[in-house]
C-alpha cells in the first residue's frame, strides 16, 4: 500500500524576504522558500536544517505539545545572527520556523548590556557621588558613594532637599547662584563647604549640568558629579600657612642682612632732632634778650616733629614689615611702594659702590598686593640685583658706581610692569630657566629660594615674574601684573630720581 504524504499546513511564498521552512514533528524540513534556499547558498551548510537552532527538535515537540508559538530563538549563521519563530499548526502535526536577521539588533543589544553593566559597577563603586536632581534641587535620585560622603544612604536621599543634606553656612547662596547658571548656561561648578551628617566639616567641588526638555528648553533635570576635596583643601590651607612662615623668616633674615641701611635710615632723622633740639635750646636761653629767638625755637620744634614722624614711619614700616598673618590685599601705589625699598636698600647699595635709579611712570600705577608681600618681592630684586653688580665690580675695576634700575610702566595691554636691570655678568638661557627653581642658587652662603618664593608671592597676586637678558649686559627681572581698571596706557616722562636723603 502506497503512503500518502501528509498536505502541507503552511503556504511559503517565495515573494517573502524572510527565511521560512515547515516542519514536521520529528523536525524534518517538508518545504522551504526562495529566501531560505538563498541562505543556505550563501553559506558552507549543505542541509537546510543547520540554518535553524541546534535544539530545534526540542523546539518543535515544545511548540506542538504547548499549542503556541516560541519567539525569538536565536542561530548564528557564520557571522551573522538570526532570530527564529516557532509557530504550530497542531491538527497537522507540523510547525512554521521562519527567521529573521537580527544581527544588528542583537549586537546593538549586547552592547547596550554591556554598557550597562559597565555603568553600574562605575556608579556603584565610584568615589565620587553622582546624583540626580529635579529642578529645585531635590534629590531624585543618588550611587552609594552618598553614604561615605554625606553619611545618608540613596533612599534616604530621594526627595531632600540640597540645603536640607548640605547644611553650609553659604550653601544657600551659592545653590542660588548655580541654578541661575544651569538655567542660563545649562551648567554649573561650585566649591563649598557643607557639614557631614556627623557633624564633620567637608568640603565639596560640584559640577552640574542641566537637562532641558526638548520643545521648551525647561530644565526638567540636572545630573551632579560631587568629589571630596576636604584631603586638598587642608593640604593647600596647609602649605599656605608654611609659606606664610617662610615668608616671615624671610623677611626677618633679610631685616637682619640690612641692619646697616636700617641703622642708617634711623640714624639720619634721629641726629636731625638732636641737633634743632640743641638748636633750639640755645636761642630758648636768648630769648629773654632777642623775643626773635622765640620764632626760631618755634621753627625747630616744627623739625623736630617732622623728623620724629619720620622716624616713626621708619618704625612703622619695620614692624609691618615683620608681621605675620594673612595675606591683607588691597589697592596700593606702586611708585611708592619702590620709593620706600629703594630707600631701605639705599645704604647697602651705597657702601657697595651701586646706585638706585628709579624711572617711576608718571600715571602713578595702582595694583591690588599685599604691601608687605609686594616690598619683600621688590627687597629681593634689589639685593640680588646689587650682589650681581658686585660680581661685575670684581671683574671690571672702575671708579665709577654700577647701576641698577627700577622702571614701573604700564604696556599696550594695560598690565603694570616693574622691571629691575642689573649691570651684573647675567645668565645664559638654561641659567635664567633654572633661576626660579627652588633651591637653585649660584651664591656659596645662598638657599635658592629667593626667587622661587617671589614668583610665588607674584603669581598670588595674579600677575607673573620672569627675567630675561638686560642691554647692559645683566638681568632685567620684569615683574607683571594683570591690567588695573584706574590704570591707563599713557605714554609719559619718566622721572629719574635718587634715592640718596
Amino acid at each position: 500500500m502506497t503512503h500518502t504524504p501528509a498536505p502541507n499546513a503552511f503556504s511559503l511564498p517565495d515573494a517573502d524576504p524572510q527565511p521560512g521552512l515547515t516542519l514536521n514533528q520529528d523536525a524534518q524540513v517538508l518545504s522551504s522558500n526562495l529566501s531560505a534556499e538563498d541562505l543556505l547558498a550563501e553559506t558552507h551548510y549543505s542541509a537546510l536544517s543547520e540554518l535553524l537552532p541546534g535544539n530545534t527538535e526540542a523546539l518543535v515537540h515544545s511548540a506542538l505539545r504547548q499549542g503556541r508559538a516560541i519567539e525569538n530563538v536565536e542561530s548564528r549563521i557564520e557571522a551573522r545572527i538570526f532570530l527564529w519563530t516557532f509557530i504550530p499548526a497542531v491538527e497537522y502535526g507540523q510547525v512554521l520556523v521562519r527567521g529573521r536577521d537580527a544581527t544588528d539588533d542583537v549586537r546593538m543589544h549586547e552592547e547596550a548590556t554591556r554598557s550597562n553593566r559597565l555603568y553600574r559597577l562605575i556608579t556603584e563603586n565610584t568615589t565620587d557621588l553622582i546624583s540626580r536632581h529635579a529642578p529645585d534641587g531635590r534629590f531624585i535620585d543618588a550611587t552609594p558613594a552618598s553614604w561615605r560622603l554625606l553619611g545618608y544612604w540613596p533612599e534616604e536621599l530621594r526627595g531632600r532637599s540640597l540645603e536640607e543634606v548640605f547644611r553650609g553656612l553659604t550653601v544657600t547662596e551659592q545653590l542660588l547662584e548655580a541654578r541661575k547658571h544651569l538655567r542660563d548656561d545649562g551648567y554649573a561648578t561650585m566649591t563649598v563647604d557643607i557639614v557631614h551628617r556627623d557633624g564633620s566639616k567637608r568640603w565639596f567641588e560640584i559640577a552640574s549640568r542641566a537637562i532641558r526638555e526638548t520643545y521648551t528648553g525647561a530644565v526638567v533635570e540636572v545630573v551632579s558629579v560631587s568629589r571630596d576635596i576636604t584631603a586638598r583643601v587642608e593640604s593647600e590651607e596647609s602649605n599656605r600657612r608654611l609659606a606664610d612662615e617662610l615668608a616671615h623668616a624671610a623677611r626677618l633674615a633679610t631685616l637682619g642682612e640690612l641692619a646697616s641701611s636700617i641703622a642708617h635710615e634711623m640714624n639720619q632723622p634721629l641726629a636731625t632732632i638732636v641737633n634743632f633740639a640743641s638748636a633750639s635750646q640755645r636761642y630758648l636761653k636768648n630769648a629773654r634778650q632777642n623775643p626773635e629767638c622765640l620764632d626760631r625755637v618755634d621753627d625747630g620744634l616744627q623739625k623736630i616733629v617732622h623728623h620724629a614722624n619720620r622716624a616713626s614711619e621708619v618704625i612703622k614700616r619695620l614692624r609691618a614689615f615683620l608681621r605675620k598673618g594673612q595675606k591683607r590685599t588691597a589697592p596700593l601705589s606702586l611708585n611708592d611702594a619702590i620709593t620706600n625699598v629703594a630707600r631701605l636698600c639705599h645704604w647697602e647699595a651705597e657702601k657697595n659702590r651701586v646706585q638706585i635709579i628709579p624711572e617711576l611712570a608718571d600715571s602713578a600705577p595702582v595694583i591690588t598686593a599685599d604691601a608687605v608681600l609686594l616690598e619683600q618681592v621688590l627687597i629681593n630684586l634689589i639685593r640680588n640685583a646689587i650682589e650681581a653688580n658686585m660680581e661685575r665690580q670684581q671683574d671690571v675695576s672702575s671708579p665709577e658706581p654700577t647701576k641698577i634700575r627700577i622702571r614701573t610702566c604700564i604696556n599696550c595691554e594695560n598690565e603694570t610692569l616693574i622691571e629691575v636691570t642689573d649691570q651684573g655678568p647675567g645668565l645664559d638661557e638654561q641659567g635664567i630657566r633654572q633661576m626660579f627653581q627652588p633651591f637653585y642658587t649660584s651664591k656659596p652662603q645662598g638657599l635658592g629660594l629667593g626667587l622661587s618664593m617671589s614668583r610665588s608671592i607674584i603669581e598670588g597676586f595674579g600677575g607673573f615674574l620672569d627675567a630675561r637678558p638686560a642691554d647692559t649686559g645683566g638681568l632685567a627681572l620684569i615683574c607683571r601684573f594683570p591690567a588695573a581698571p584706574g590704570n591707563k596706557n599713557k605714554t609719559s616722562n619718566r622721572t629719574e630720581t635718587r634715592t640718596d636723603d
